[in-house]
């Protein structure tokens, strides 16, 4: 028996050098373990067979039994096909193909009997099936044929003969030749207790199941697998930082943070966030160093909240960091923290690219020394030039714009690691945050401070901008200000930012009496903040722009958002964009307008978006209808993983199953070291494919 894992796939019967290149390329299938762990979409029940005279043109698949009575070819050039007559003695069906011609009247005969499967199509008067599939009867073996896999394939994969049947063929040889069982992942104790079936059988049934009832036994093994190593993973990570890491303990809240909160606090905290600040007062007093994600809609209070934890490491004598992922929210950060703590004796410094070396010298020099206290900045903040004297505590804020290796450098700053806080504003479904940021302990801040009204939603299609303008200029002639968002997506960029600038054109010639500004990511970033300023300042009432404003800027005064051609927007975007509206106290409204005509589930996005406010509602609804797609930051959670069976919208509960027996693992197995358990590090430590600990990173 050949190793799964170093045998390469040119060297099986039937791919050579030139399809296993494609494979490599398309598919990034290099070994026959990659090739069979490549897994079909859905399967077709092959085990009945229809008469003629009982297909009809509804039907997904049919399989008949009987023979080609005759070929014809018709037509010329690229409209040439070849048909063959087939007949079971109830009616006549023809079988078509396009190409490959030569052959396939070079390999079927007249008059031979055949087993046809394909998908039915009415054309002409009669079914047709075009690129069937032909067998010999005693060739397929029908009881065994079961459920028919389907996999996934490109057009370059089709023209090199790499279709699904074929790939389907390739697999069954493969598991022609494996003979002996595979060598496990998952530990005999495990799969007695729940209930698994050997990873052979598994692998054997995920593409040849018999009947439904394997199917789901293999999918249940193949996912539960999955999920469970990637939960092991990042708790075992999480584990050994609790370790490893000692953490400053911040013992006392003293003057600094009682100052504030007796004379500068702005409002009443909420509930939700006392709550927070004492889970966050608990991990800074523990010795062990803080890794806590801090989640909260637009405009709940995280600011405050990022703060006030700071304030308690200048009270334990340790400078504070945040860090901001644009120039624009590192001063508009700036602009607040310093309004907060107007008349304290604090010296808060702002570094971003574009500080000048005469003002950056004495911020660096201050950091030394220790007499900065607080520093707020983009990525600049962790050049190797930017030394602290004791860093104590870094907020990072909006974290998944931050690469891994860059978020590393603040860890040099320090003998300790500084305790690390991540603030969000994108609501993060639970089974999500279990996967991404599994090991992070999780906040959140579940309600509004006291006089912000919810924004109103409304759908709107754009045969009605009448009235939708005249509402826009109530709003105007009250002293507000709106914003108006177009699409900019790279597929149709060029088009997009056309539809943006007539956009912008004709605003400034529907409301002569305003100063329109506009903003794009295609703009140079002094352009773009010298507009942004525009709108800021209140100079300009009406901002057209693209989602650069999705996370960014804070004007309390805008009370409308119109987002245009809204069907082209994901759930969980239309939620940050409409956030950017409801931060004063007056009403807000928030105005999606889309063509008349829109798909289903484009209905249910918009629908759900004027039924509620509530972000953690949309982000799980947002995870259903598309899916996790591309999981922003997966090399967060230490292990690069990429699902080839779970769906983490779809297993839920799965995935939390799966994380409380790997935390059971963890606690009963700290060190990793009981004999039970050797098959599971050993295969984790596989699963790790780099060598940085990204966990320890956060």
């Amino acid at each position: 028996m050949f190793d799964l894992t170093t045998r390469d796939i040119k060297y099986i019967s039937g791919i050579g050098p030139q399809k296993a290149d494609i494979l490599n390329k398309e598919l990034k299938i290099f070994s026959v373990l990659d090739l069979i762990y490549y897994f079909p979409y859905k399967y077709v029940d092959r085990s009945r067979i229809y008469y003629v005279h009982e297909v009809d043109g509804n039907m997904p698949y049919i399989q008949l039994k009987g023979k080609i009575l005759s070929f014809e070819t018709i037509g010329e050039g690229k409209q040439r096909r070849l048909i063959a007559h087939f007949s079971d003695g109830t009616g006549v069906v023809d079988l078509v193909w396009f190409q490959g011609v030569k052959y396939i009247t070079g390999r079927y005969k007249t008059n031979e009997e055949y087993i046809v499967f394909g998908k039915p199509t009415p054309f002409g008067g009669r079914i047709n099936v075009a690129h069937p599939d032909l067998d010999k009867p005693d060739e397929l073996k029908l009881t065994s044929k079961g459920l028919q896999p389907y996999y996934i394939t490109s057009d370059k994969m089709k023209r090199s003969f790499l279709s699904s049947p074929n790939l389907a063929k390739v697999m069954a040889m493969v598991f022609q030749q494996i003979t002996k069982p595979l060598v496990e992942t998952l530990p005999d104790w495990m799969r007695k207790e729940y209930h698994l079936i050997s990873l052979t059988d598994a692998l054997r049934n995920i593409h040849f199941p018999i009947n439904p009832e394997t199917l789901r036994k293999a999918q249940y093994r193949l996912k539960f697998e999955e999920l469970f190593y990637i939960q092991l993973g990042i708790l075992s990570y999480a584990k050994d930082r609790q370790r490893r890491y000692r953490g400053f303990v911040f013992e006392r809240v003293a003057d600094v943070f009682n100052g504030f909160y007796k004379n500068n606090l702005p409002f009443e905290l909420t509930n939700a966030q006392k709550r927070v600040l004492k889970e966050i007062r608990h991990d800074l007093g523990s010795g062990k160093q803080m890794n806590r994600l801090l989640q909260g809609d637009v405009g709940s209070g995280k600011t405050l909240v990022a703060l006030m934890s700071m304030l308690m490491a200048l009270d334990n004598g340790f400078q504070a960091c945040l860090m901001a992922p644009t120039e624009i929210l590192a001063n508009q950060h700036y602009e607040t923290i310093k309004q907060l703590l107007a008349g304290m004796d604090i010296r808060v410094e702002l570094l971003t690219g574009s500080v000048s070396k005469k003002k950056r010298e004495p911020i660096l020099a201050g950091l030394i020394t220790g007499e900065v206290q607080i520093l707020i900045g983009t990525h600049a903040v962790i050049e190797e030039t930017v030394q602290f004297s004791s860093l104590g505590l870094v907020v990072i804020d909006e974290q998944h714009r931050f690469g891994v290796a860059q978020r590393a450098k603040l860890w040099s700053k320090n003998v300790y690691p500084p305790h690390i806080l991540v603030m969000t504003a994108t609501p993060i479904p639970r089974t999500l945050a279990m996967t991404l940021y599994g090991d992070l302990d999780v906040s959140v801040i579940d309600e509004l401070p006291p006089g912000r009204k919810p924004i109103v939603t409304r759908h709107q299609f754009d045969n009605r901008r009448e009235n939708l303008y005249q509402s826009v200029r109530n709003q105007l002639q009250e002293g507000r200000q709106v914003y108006i968002v177009y699409p900019l997506i790279k597929e149709s960029e060029k088009i997009d930012l056309k539809n943006l600038e007539e956009g912008y054109w004709h605003i400034c010639e529907e409301f002569p009496e305003y100063k329109v500004c506009k903003v794009h990511g295609k703009m140079k970033a002094f352009e773009k903040d010298e507009q942004m300023q525009l709108f800021v300042s209140g100079e300009a009432k009406i901002m057209v722009a693209t989602t650069v404003i999705e996370v960014g800027v804070n004007v309390p005064n805008a009370s409308v958002m119109i987002i245009e051609n809204a069907e082209r927007f994901g759930l969980s975007q239309l939620h940050q964009l409409r956030g950017r509206v409801g931060r004063g106290a007056d009403q807000s409204y928030c105005i999606l307008v889309t063509n008349y005509k829109i798909a289903e589930d484009t209905r249910k996005r918009l629908e759900i978006m004027v039924r509620t406010n509530d972000g953690f509602e949309i982000a799980e609804a947002d995870l259903k209808l598309r899916g996790p797609g591309d999981l922003e930051g997966t090399q967060q959670s230490g292990v690069a993983f990429d699902l080839k069976i779970a769906d983490i919208a779809r297993d839920g509960q799965l995935l939390q199953y799966v994380r409380s027996i790997a935390q059971a693992v963890v606690d009963a197995d700290p060190n990793s070291s009981l004999p039970q358990n050797d098959v599971l590090w050993q295969r984790l430590r596989a699963l790790r494919k780099s060598n940085v600990n990204w966990a320890s990173i956060s």
